[in-house]
């Protein structure tokens, strides 16, 4: 597998790939496949797990041949699996790191991926000539993961070097087809033209039609390559897969193919794009889950742990910044009249709502609508509305969302945050608070506009918390519809956001109305099963036969 991420390795995540390249390997040992992983060094890795040096790779990138170092390493085992003999190569170049050790680099939005698809085109051709300079020993399967490996699915396909790789199978799986990579063909340090001088003056007009994006004829799509170059396409959910295969419209609210359509349709039609779901990893069988619900004095004292580690974390980030950020003092301020609340038994916390996602218009953009509740009510969102209905239905429940990414949807909660007492807004990432959110929750929100598979459903599910979600992607394969959770549709963004909040309206007044049959409804989403062992069995059936 050649990938980006890889959440076996401490520091190596961003997004569900990283789940994916972590969880993968465990499992189809099952089925009697090694899973090696090939990824950049990010400047750090083969040194904080003393992976051995096994050698250098020269290759022509541009106008210069670059040296790109090898390391190796058995695969860490955070399940502790020791036994998988599957290894890690990690390949160090300067232009592989970016600042603070981050696996992407911001970036410019005048030159978007300018930085990252150079280091990805190079890492790409690193790796296509460590597998010919027998660096890595010979496979049967070669699985690349999003645009990141899209370069290498070309290099196979049309350069005469690499024709060995011909020999093995291409995989190309699509983890979220929004991000695609794109850059010019020429007339910029990094374009294709820079990268591959000798490549781009041989390559037919045919061949420049696999690597031309449709929409911009002056730039390459390495998404595109990795789809039509490769011999199988993976989409990591059956409803996506389908999805895909229709062209997109983000004014209505509906993602789909983002340009590449007619690419995937044709993939489609000669049999050779396959939707398979993403697993979750379970502690527990289902003999051994818990239906009992706390009594209240647990409930309170959870909650109270909760508000404490909350504003641990909040305080952990200020110390990182020279000085204070309101999105942060608010969240603190927030937090402690909660705390206080929670003395005062008689108005103590008995609903937690809750969010845990990256701040991306794929996962909020429709809590950003605009959504007018009451009279003169002038600049208000779904969000808002959310919250009035939270403090109608559930006086004392509160919302807690957990998430960091784009600056300005983070100034619009901020100043959601600072309207509303029942809602905390916290603008960070913290593995032990997401953790809690999920264990703690009453009701989890995912209002994605589209979802390849989503990874937060299925933790939420398994604490037993019931999913309010959009019914697309792989929300509709995991939710079953007032059964373990709730889905919301809609034909354009304005009829989504009505929905959803009559959805949530439902699933409130059920809490009310009907306690033991909402808590029925989270035991129903703690037992369902969406395990490795089985994606794995799919893996071997459908993509490597």
């Amino acid at each position: 597998m050649i990938a980006a991420e890889n959440d076996a390795i401490s520091g190596a995540k961003v997004g569900g790939m990283a789940d994916v390249i972590r969880d993968l390997p465990p499992a189809l040992a099952c089925e009697d496949i090694i899973v090696d992983v090939a990824m950049p060094n990010y400047g750090y890795i083969a040194q904080s797990y003393n992976a051995d040096d096994i050698g250098t790779v020269a290759v022509k990138f541009g106008a210069n041949i670059e040296i790109v170092s090898v390391a190796k390493m058995p695969r860490p085992s955070p399940d502790g699996n020791t036994n998988l003999n599957s290894q890690v190569y990690l390949f160090e170049h300067h232009l592989f790191n970016s600042e603070g050790n981050q696996v992407y680099s911001a970036g410019s939005n005048d030159r978007p991926f300018a930085d990252d698809a150079t280091k990805f085109a190079l890492f790409n051709l690193a790796v296509a000539q460590a597998y010919i300079d027998g660096l890595i020993p010979e496979v049967d399967v070669m699985h690349m993961h999003d645009w990141h490996a899209g370069m290498l699915v070309m290099l196979r396909a049309f350069d005469s070097q690499y024709a060995m790789l011909k020999q093995c199978q291409c995989v190309f799986s699509i983890h979220n087809l929004a991000l695609q990579g794109i850059r010019p063909i020429r007339d910029d340090v990094s374009s294709f033209a820079a990268w591959f001088p000798e490549l781009t003056q041989h390559l037919t007009d045919e061949q420049k039609a696999h690597l031309s994006d449709p929409r911009y004829p002056n730039c390459v799509n390495p998404m595109k390559m990795g789809i039509e170059l490769s011999d199988k396409v993976h989409l990591v959910s059956p409803t996506y897969a389908n999805e895909v295969l229709m062209a997109s419209d983000h004014q209505n609210g509906f993602f789909g193919g983002e340009g590449l359509e007619a690419s995937m349709l044709d993939k489609h039609n000669r049999g050779d794009i396959v939707g398979i779901l993403n697993g979750c990893v379970y502690e527990k069988a289902e003999s051994e889950l818990t239906t009992a619900k706390p009594d209240k004095k647990t409930a309170n004292k959870s909650i109270n742990q909760l508000l404490v580690k909350s504003q641990d974390a909040v305080i952990k980030w200020l110390g990182k910044t020279d000085s204070a950020r309101s999105v942060d003092q608010i969240a603190l301020a927030r937090l402690q009249q909660w705390q206080m609340q929670q003395i005062n038994q008689a108005s103590s916390i008995d609903f937690l709502m809750t969010s845990v996602g990256r701040l991306t218009d794929q996962k909020v953009l429709l809590l950003r609508q605009p959504y007018p509740v009451e009279a003169n009510s002038a600049g208000q969102s779904l969000l808002d509305a959310m919250l009035i209905e939270l403090k109608r239905l559930k006086p004392q429940g509160v919302f807690m969302l957990l998430g960091s990414g784009d600056h300005v949807i983070a100034k619009e909660f901020q100043l959601v945050a600072s309207r509303h007492s029942n809602f905390v807004f916290i603008n960070g990432y913290d593995q032990h608070l997401s953790d809690e959110l999920y264990q703690l929750g009453d009701l989890f929100v995912m209002p994605s506009s589209f979802e390849p598979c989503g990874i937060s459903q299925l933790l939420a599910m398994k604490q037993g918390q019931v999913c309010i979600a959009h019914g697309v992607g792989g929300l509709r394969d995991t939710i079953r519809d007032q059964q373990t959770g709730w889905l919301f549709e809609g034909h354009n963004l304005a009829h989504q956001a009505e929905q959803f909040i009559q959805v949530l309206i439902n699933a409130l007044s059920l809490s009310n109305e009907q306690p033991e049959q909402y808590r029925q409804m989270g035991i129903a989403a703690s037992q369902e099963r969406f395990s490795w062992q089985q994606v794995a069995k799919q893996y071997r059936q459908q993509l490597y036969s």
